[in-house]
């Protein structure tokens, strides 16, 4: 993934805009490119564009590191925790050593198997 610097929405959508229409109407790509649109109007809409570009620039900066909240030895110690009311929708937590998210559900929180970048290995440029 190329990093854009000095980002321009409107420049943005214009290419989007232009790329959807290399592709049939309808199709799977032209739909997922008016997705990507929609994504950065609804962004712009509930005005989190600073707080997208942050999330964005995340991506490109060497020293990111995902932050963990809670790391447990054992399932049952994270399953305690889950059940004590004090876990949050969208934490990210390591049970022995792998990354779970705390997900809402209709049957109440569990966790998602979420790899943590650690167990994904070296970056493919390294």
């Amino acid at each position: 993934m190329t990093q854009i610097k000095d980002f321009e929405m409107d420049d943005a959508l214009r290419i989007l805009d232009t790329a959807s229409k290399m592709y049939q109407t309808g199709s799977r790509e032209e739909a997922t490119i008016q997705l990507a649109a929609i994504s950065l109007l609804y962004v712009r809409r509930i005005r989190k564009l600073d707080d997208f570009l942050g999330y964005y620039q995340e991506f490109f900066d060497p020293a990111f590191r995902v932050k963990v909240s809670h790391a447990f030895v054992t399932q049952k110690e994270a399953d305690e925790w889950l059940s004590s009311g004090k876990a949050a929708d969208g934490e990210l937590v390591s049970i022995g050593g792998q990354g779970f998210q705390v997900v809402q559900s209709p049957r109440g929180l569990s966790f998602l198997r979420t790899p943590l970048p650690e167990e994904l290995g070296p970056p493919a440029s390294e």
